[in-house]
């Protein structure tokens, strides 16, 4: 069935509106979804991994590392977490080395929708984003409106995003639309109650594809669209809950889907990459990908994320490494 679109300024939302056929029904969804051109797997994956070997120098190096700092969702999703751990992990997040306050903050906090209240006292005044994982994460197996209200649940209780995953099953059977109004569905429970005092009228939506589940670069593409003309804010690889999270030929894959539909739309989307990335390297050779293939529009926080809990420290490390001379070693790095 047609929906509405989701506001954005007046040049893009008529772009938008001319696509509106593309939803109109799930034949024209279908068509539109599979005839987006398809991926050379083995092309993509030597541009990945070329882009991967580019040599980063010091300068640049300490540029990267504050900017990759400063793009961290420090994410904490365990059952065992408690209002003590997120406190701490809060903290952590606005002074990541309390011996060293010129390095930058992070992003946001990731948290279960019940430890959105404890992050949002914590950070309170920091600037710092509070996330929520919401919609039956990380599965993602409930009715829909158990994932409306897990997620209007993290928006009533301060969250400033809201990271959903898709209908996995529905989207690999081909139900594209019902995975797209699910989307859209999300999208409007991240709505926000008037007068709340969060200053913004909708949390962000980040969409969590599940990339390793998705089986084919063909169907990232695929979902990376669906969830863009749905509403998404940001599209994300994975919950890190799964074998397979994220790598560098599907966040390039990505990256180029949110290139290409900022130029037919006029909407920029964000992308955030999480699970498995732990080192230094591997993060520089991410924000390489980013600059070669969207472009420098992407190197910010705004727009691209990193999803990690162990990165934060590796980096502290090599940032004091740069800056002392010395390696100092995980012992001068608090235990997330």
């Amino acid at each position: 069935m047609p929906t509405t679109v989701p506001a954005y300024g007046s040049e893009a939302a008529e772009r938008l509106a001319s696509m509106a056929d593309v939803t109109a029904s799930d034949a024209a969804l279908r068509r539109f979804l599979h005839g987006l051109p398809g991926v050379d797997a083995v092309g993509l994956q030597a541009r990945a991994a070329t882009l991967g070997t580019r040599s980063i120098k010091t300068t640049a190096k300490a540029h990267a590392i504050d900017l990759a700092i400063s793009m961290i969702d420090l994410t904490t999703l365990e059952g065992a977490d408690t209002p003590g751990k997120v406190r701490a992990l809060c903290a952590k997040g606005v002074h990541p080395d309390p011996t060293d306050r010129t390095v930058p903050q992070v992003a946001a906090i990731c948290v279960y929708p019940d430890m959105v209240a404890t992050a949002r006292a914590a950070l309170a005044g920091s600037g710092i984003q509070v996330a929520s994982v919401a919609t039956a994460f990380p599965a993602g197996r409930a009715a829909l409106p158990v994932k409306l209200a897990d997620s209007r649940d993290a928006v009533a209780a301060g969250a400033d995003e809201v990271d959903m995953v898709i209908d996995r099953g529905a989207f690999l059977s081909g139900r594209y639309l019902s995975v797209f109004e699910e989307i859209r569905a999300v999208k409007e429970a991240c709505v926000r109650t008037p007068g709340d005092g969060s200053g913004r009228d909708a949390a962000h939506l980040k969409v969590i594809l599940e990339t390793g589940e998705l089986q084919t670069y063909d169907n990232i593409r695929r979902a990376s669209w669906l969830a863009m003309l749905a509403g998404a804010d940001f599209i994300k690889t994975s919950t890190g809950k799964v074998a397979v999270n994220a790598t560098l030929p599907v966040t390039q894959l990505m990256l180029e889907a949110v290139r290409d539909f900022r130029a037919t739309t006029g909407v920029q989307v964000g992308v955030k990459p999480a699970g498995g990335i732990r080192t230094t390297k591997d993060a520089v050779k991410y924000l390489v990908v980013v600059n070669e293939t969207a472009g420098p529009d992407w190197l910010t926080p705004r727009w691209f994320r990193f999803g990690a809990s162990s990165l934060l420290n590796d980096l502290l490390m090599q940032r004091q490494k740069l800056t002392t001379g010395r390696y100092s070693g995980p012992d001068y790095v608090t235990v997330d």
